[in-house]
């Protein structure tokens, strides 16, 4: 069984390192970051923490590829269920704030929470992880919006992220009705 990639063809390894960042990922979805130490993980993925480290370098390197999963999912998601063209700011706030707060999508908010939070308690992995994420969401935003020219583009991705954000805390604190007069 071999090691690397070889002519871009993908190996044994391989595969088995993205079946285990898809269990990963279902399981930190489902039970989110605090239960994230290697046994509880290793025990997801169906194997040995010995061997959850065959694949992965360290933790770090664990729990990056599982949020970059998650926020692979969560874009997938929102992709399927907004408009296929670009909308005006306001009409996609209104669009996008329907979905973040359904039930289906409340887990992967959950973890962008949570990520957050530990950000804002000083860990520079999540800051890092967090910031990565963030500028990938906002280009995102950016894909989805109609603007004018592209600075009012860059300011309404900007206002959009914002908005969303500060929705996402709110709710988290059981502000759902604040949401709703601002909507």
């Amino acid at each position: 069984m071999s090691l690397t990639r070889y002519a871009g063809r993908v190996t044994k390894n391989d595969t088995r390192r993205a079946e285990i960042i898809q269990r990963l990922t279902d399981y930190v979805l489902k039970e989110g970051l605090s239960a994230a130490s290697l046994r509880p993980l290793a025990k997801a993925a169906g194997t040995s923490d010995r061997m959850l480290l065959y694949y992965f370098t360290d933790k770090a390197e664990i729990i990056t590829a599982v949020l970059e999963q998650i926020s692979a999912r969560l874009v997938a998601l929102m992709s399927q269920l907004t408009a296929s063209d670009p909308l005006p700011l306001d009409d996609l706030r209104r669009q996008l704030a329907a979905l973040l707060f359904e039930d289906a999508l409340w887990p992967y908010m959950r973890i962008w929470l949570q990520v957050a939070a530990r950000a804002a308690m000083g860990d520079a992995f999540y800051r890092g992880v967090g910031e990565q994420i963030g500028r990938g969401f906002l280009d995102w935003g950016k894909m989805q919006l109609k603007a004018d020219s592209a600075a009012q583009l860059e300011v309404d991705a900007a206002r959009l992220l914002v908005s969303m954000e500060g929705m996402l805390f709110l709710k988290s604190i059981g502000l759902d009705d604040v949401n709703a007069k601002a909507l």
